[in-house]
C-alpha cells in the first residue's frame, strides 16, 4: 500500500503544477504526448525484449494504450462540454469500474461483498469533497468521463492480472507500456493539438520533464507495481484519495481556498473505505 499512497502524493503534487503553469498555456494533447515520449525515453535503456514472449509484449503496449493514451481522448474531449468542477466531480466513479471489471472478466467467484462496500464508501467520500451542482446538460460530457474512467480502471486491472514476473521484471519489459500510450497521444496530438499551444518557455520544458519522466515514468510504474501487491478493493479505494490529496496541495503550495469541514469528512469517510478494503478484514487478498 505504501507505493499507492506514495505516487498518490507525488501525482497530487503534479496536478497542482499542471492547474497553475500549463493549463491555458500548453495544448493538452501536446502536453500528454510529450510526457509519453519522455516516459518512453526512460524505460527504453532498460528494455530487454527478450525477457517476455512477443504477446505479452502487445498486451502490454495494449494496456498503456487504453490506461493512458484512449482514457486522455476521453478525458479532454469531456472540457468541452463540463466545467472543471463537473470534471472532477464524474472521476469520482472510477473505484467502481475497477472492482465491478476484476468481478466480471477475471474471477471465476465473485468478490467479497466487504470489498464491494469499501469500493462504494469510496465513492461517496470524494462526493462529499467535491459534490457540485451540475448543469442541466451534462450527459455528454459525463458519458465521455465515464469512458475515461472505464479505460483508466481496466488499464490497472489488466495490468494487475498479466504475468510480467517479479518487479525487477516488470522494470525491464515496461517499456511497450509506454509505447502504446505514447502512439495513441501523438495521433491525438496530431489530430486535436493546437501547435500554437506549444511549449515555449523553460518553465513549460521543465514542468514538462518533470511530469514526463518522474510523474508519468515512474509514477504509472510504481502505480501499476503497487496494484500487484494489493487486493482490488485496496487499488480501488485508492483511486479516489488523490482527491483529498490534491486539495491539500493546492491549499498548502498556492494557498487556495478550501472548504475544511467536507474535505475532512470526505478524507475520513476515504480512509475508512481503505481500511474497509484491507486483507485483515477479508481472506481474498488477490
Amino acid at each position: 500500500m505504501w507505493i499507492l499512497w506514495a505516487v498518490t502524493l507525488l501525482w497530487a503534487a503534479s496536478f497542482s503544477l499542471i492547474g497553475e503553469f500549463l493549463a491555458g498555456h500548453v495544448d493538452g494533447y501536446l502536453a500528454v504526448f510529450i510526457r509519453m515520449a519522455l516516459a518512453l525515453l526512460v524505460f527504453a535503456p532498460l528494455y530487454r525484449w527478450r525477457r517476455l514472449p512477443l504477446l505479452r509484449q502487445l498486451q502490454l503496449a495494449a494496456i498503456g494504450a487504453i490506461q493512458i493514451g484512449i482514457m486522455y481522448l476521453f478525458l479532454y474531449h469531456a472540457f468541452l462540454y463540463l466545467s472543471v468542477a463537473e470534471v472532477l466531480l464524474f472521476t469520482i466513479f472510477t473505484p467502481l469500474y475497477v472492482v465491478l471489471i476484476d468481478d466480471v472478466i477475471f474471477n471465476k467467484q465473485h468478490l467479497p461483498l466487504r470489498w464491494w462496500l469499501a469500493t462504494a464508501v469510496a465513492v461517496v467520500g470524494a462526493a462529499i469533497i467535491r459534490y457540485e451542482t451540475v448543469s442541466s446538460d451534462f450527459w455528454f460530457g459525463f458519458a465521455l468521463i465515464q469512458a475515461a474512467n472505464i479505460c483508466f480502471a481496466a488499464g490497472q486491472i489488466c495490468y494487475k492480472r498479466l504475468p510480467l514476473g517479479d518487479e525487477r521484471n516488470q522494470l525491464h519489459v515496461f517499456a511497450p507500456f509506454f509505447a502504446g500510450a505514447a502512439v495513441i497521444t501523438a495521433f491525438a496530438a496530431l489530430w486535436f493539438g493546437n501547435l500554437q499551444l506549444a511549449p515555449q518557455t523553460s518553465l513549460h520544458w521543465g514542468i514538462l520533464l518533470w511530469l514526463g519522466i518522474v510523474a508519468s515514468g515512474l509514477g504509472y510504474f510504481a502505480w501499476n507495481v503497487g496494484a500487484k501487491r494489493v487486493n482490488t478493493a485496496q487499488l480501488a479505494t485508492m483511486n479516489n484519495m488523490l482527491i483529498p490529496a490534491g486539495l491539500l496541495v493546492n491549499f498548502v503550495f498556492w494557498g487556495q481556498n478550501v472548504d475544511w469541514l467536507r474535505l475532512i469528512l470526505g478524507a475520513l469517510v476515504l480512509g475508512f473505505a481503505v481500511w474497509l478494503a484491507s486483507p485483515r478484514r477479508s481472506r481474498r487478498t488477490t
